[in-house]
């Protein structure tokens, strides 16, 4: 579910902007979503009364600039090959522990 989640948020992002998987706070859960243009997950949550609502564990940059020279118009190859190729795992397991610790401390 999560290859779909996340393939689906980078691909349907218009324009330039970012796929994410984040750990959230409230609901000790992982959750993906995806800004436009500028936006993070942090600045989105700017207005909570909680310091931090999710923590991002792993971005996927879906400007052109990231994939246009090798992949053209082909975002949605340029997703799967992320996935499949390009992401850390063991990198974003550490990212997801420390979020699961700094969570705990925030409740």
């Amino acid at each position: 579910e999560f290859v779909s989640q996340f393939t689906t948020a980078g691909n349907t992002a218009f324009g330039s902007g970012w796929a994410w998987l984040c750990y959230s706070i409230p609901q000790q859960t992982l959750v993906v979503t995806k800004t436009i243009g500028a936006g993070t997950p942090l600045t989105d949550n700017s207005s909570s009364s909680k310091a931090k609502v999710v923590i991002p564990i792993l971005t996927m940059d879906v400007w052109e600039h990231a994939y246009y020279l090798d992949y053209q118009n082909a975002r949605p190859t340029y997703t799967q090959t992320f996935l499949t190729k390009l992401v850390n795992w063991d990198f974003v397991e550490r990212n997801l522990k420390e979020a699961i610790k700094v969570g705990r401390d925030e409740l």
